[in-house]
């Protein structure tokens, strides 16, 4: 405990020691004090501006999205709810059919690989990595390997399949 107050009361002497020295030496360059001072000035400024264009660009999207107090309240008063969803960029959706399109290939190619799945016969579509499986497969175990196989693929949340057993002539 000793210990612990001894180096408190240096730590508080030397921090009043460098305290006490900076002081000094920014009184000894007085125009290093006005630069901080221009500085601190410009931080205020500057912050004050960001607030305004931050307020602004709230307000732009609230009309954006049809969230003034009005609109609001008329909503409310027809519906009961509110109810908006987040609009999609053109660019993840053109994005998310190139994913949706390598899934595909891939699962295709699975299927190639595999002598008991026939490419042809199995129907594969992905929609935001939800995979469909429909056709025809010749047992009943192929449907599992089919499921099994399109779920390995990266990219692949679910699958859903609506295959059927023809067995092979």
């Amino acid at each position: 405990m000793k210990g612990f107050f001894n180096g408190l009361i240096l730590g508080v002497i030397l921090g009043a020691a460098g305290y006490w020295f900076i002081q000094n030496k920014a009184r000894e360059h007085p125009e290093a004090e006005q630069r901080a001072e221009a500085a601190a000035a410009q931080a205020q400024t500057s912050a004050g501006e960001a607030g305004r264009h931050l307020s602004d660009a709230l307000k732009a999207k609230l009309e954006t999205l049809d969230l003034r107090s009005d609109q609001i309240k008329d909503e409310l008063a027809r519906t009961g709810k509110i109810v908006r969803r987040k609009a999609h960029d053109i660019g993840e959706q053109v994005a998310d059919a190139a994913v949706d399109a390598r899934i595909v290939t891939a699962i295709k190619a699975k299927y190639t690989a595999d002598s008991d799945l026939s490419v042809w016969k199995i129907s594969v579509s992905s929609d935001q990595g939800h995979v469909t499986l429909s056709g025809t497969v010749s047992a009943e175990q192929n449907i599992g390997e089919a499921v099994a196989l399109a779920l390995e693929t990266d990219g692949v949340h679910d699958v859903t399949s609506t295959l059927t057993v023809k067995p092979s002539p």
